[in-house]
């Protein structure tokens, strides 16, 4: 039940996690649609302003020709004057787009652009005007007269015929274009490279950027428009890097999220692991006990025995065999003792409490005697121990006793874990300044989910309810903790059916 609640757990965690980065991708996309019509919204704000100057400078550039022919001549210029003005200046002639066909613009008969007396300043008003309504010149009245009307169609008509005749590429540059579709842009907060090009009838004039051919995607804007909607000219812009820019306006935001996201992501897989963890070691230390109990069972079941048989007036009287429970006591009190001291070890081993003193040692002798203590072990189980000591140099700083200990530990393991009679092999070689020993043996292995796991506190293999391997789970802990504390490096290299590998790498003394 406890198991399938922490899977339930785990589930709804990870499920409100992945909730959690999906809701922040799609805020991420939304934000980035949201930012592309606003951008877009920006864009046609900024054409449309740009259309608007482009007009007023088309109208000063005609107001400069107009009072140039007025105060040459000192009379107000016809539609037929100008034209001919216009042909006549070869500057002109030159940069023209359109050849002038002739005949009045449609919609006005007058030849003269002014006839009433106030007109002149109607005129330089409207000229100067960045707007085609004049308003300015008529705000003092609820509406525009119909001679004002027609005045601004006649003006409106006299620079069509200007546009037609002279072209806009007579008085607008590439640089001048740029630098008014910079400013606009600058003002909408828009800071991104552009591009662009002016169409006349759909095809491409002489009025663009230097990398045109990058256009792709575009937006366009119809420039000088007459008052049915309908002209010839379009602007065309693109912006090559509006994909980065559009993202650069997201990503501190997006960053942000992603930073925060992927904290919780790491917080949530630590809190799985050491639940996970916690779990683990919650078994393992009910397996210790569980070991230990049984350790502690058979010692103290002797015990007694030993002492209700000392009870027995038939023994009593009998030294010697009062003598041999005697010492069966003993040696079982001191079983336990031993196991308590390794318990107590590996706790100032953690609290770094154990003094290790250090001394000039050989390697070979300490594995001799080492050896020596599980010979007899051996022979019983009718086994056998090789030795190998290949390594030349064999000298190294160490504590013979707590070394001597490492290498038993690992011998009795050898022991305990061969189910057959026990082949071990003990192999001692130099590699560079280091003296390697390897204790080889032909028992059942282990996995390698178990190699990760044999160095920790009380971890034993599981095998059941079964304690046919005698042991607590503080051996191979207390052997790692040992050779750390040497300076020393040990791993095992095992396979499941064909053995194991201790190997222990110790620095030598130059």
């Amino acid at each position: 039940m406890k198991k399938a609640r922490f899977r339930l757990l785990v589930f709804f965690m990870s499920l409100s996690l992945l909730g959690i980065i999906l809701v922040q991708l799609y805020w991420v996309n939304s934000s980035l649609k949201n930012n592309e019509e606003q951008f877009k919204y920006h864009i046609q704000q900024v054409l449309s302003h740009v259309a608007g100057q482009l007009e007023d400078a088309e109208t000063d550039e005609f107001y400069k020709v107009y009072r140039k022919y007025k105060d040459s001549t000192g009379t107000a210029p016809s539609k037929a004057d100008l034209v001919k003005l216009y042909d006549s200046q070869e500057a002109g002639a030159g940069n023209k787009q359109i050849i002038f066909a002739g005949g009045l613009a449609s919609g006005y008969e007058d030849d003269v652009l002014f006839e009433r007396e106030n007109e002149k300043d109607a005129v330089e008003a409207y000229l100067r005007k960045k707007t085609s309504r004049l308003s300015h010149v008529t705000s003092d009245r609820a509406e525009v007269d119909d001679a004002d009307r027609l005045l601004a169609f006649k003006i409106e008509g006299f620079i069509k015929d200007f546009r037609d005749n002279k072209g806009i590429e007579s008085w607008l540059t590439n640089d001048r274009l740029r630098r008014i579709i910079f400013r606009q842009l600058e003002q909408n907060g828009v800071k991104t490279p552009f591009e662009f090009r002016v169409l006349y009838n759909g095809m491409p004039t002489r009025i663009h950027s230097n990398s045109v051919s990058s256009i792709n995607e575009m937006y366009d804007h119809k420039l000088f428009e007459d008052r049915d909607g309908y002209t010839k000219y379009v602007l065309v812009v693109s912006f090559p890097q509006k994909e980065r820019y559009l993202l650069s306006s997201v990503m501190g935001m997006a960053s942000l999220s992603m930073v925060f996201t992927l904290i919780i992501v790491i917080a949530y897989l630590s809190a799985i692991n050491q639940v996970i963890k916690q779990k683990n070691i919650s078994e393992i230390k009910t397996d210790f006990i569980n070991n230990m109990t049984h350790e502690f069972k058979t010692p103290i079941a002797t015990i007694n025995l030993a002492l209700d048989a000392i009870k027995n007036p038939k023994i009593f009287d009998d030294k010697q065999r009062v003598q041999y429970y005697l010492q069966m006591i003993r040696e079982e009190n001191k079983r336990m003792h031993s196991q308590v001291e390794n318990v107590l070890q590996i706790s100032k081993l953690d609290k770094n409490e154990l003094d290790i003193p250090k001394e000039a040692a050989d390697v070979n002798d300490i594995l001799e005697e080492a050896i020596e203590h599980v010979n007899l072990i051996v022979e019983d189980r009718e086994g056998v121990l090789n030795t190998h000591f290949e390594a030349k140099r064999t000298t190294t700083l160490l504590n013979p006793v707590h070394f001597t200990n490492v290498i038993v530990n690992i011998l009795d393991n050898a022991i305990k874990y061969s189910p057959e009679r026990p082949v071990i092999d003990v192999y001692t070689e130099n590699v560079k300044d280091f003296i390697l020993i390897k204790i080889k043996d032909q028992g059942q292995g282990m996995t390698k989910a178990v190699q990760k796991l044999i160095f920790e506190k009380f971890y034993r293999e599981h095998t059941g309810d079964l304690h046919d391997v005698k042991g607590h789970g503080l051996g191979l802990a207390y052997v790692k903790r040992i050779v750390e504390d040497h300076n020393g490096l040990i791993y095992v290299e095992s396979e499941k059916g064909k053995g194991s590998t201790f190997i222990i790498k110790m620095p030598l003394i130059n």
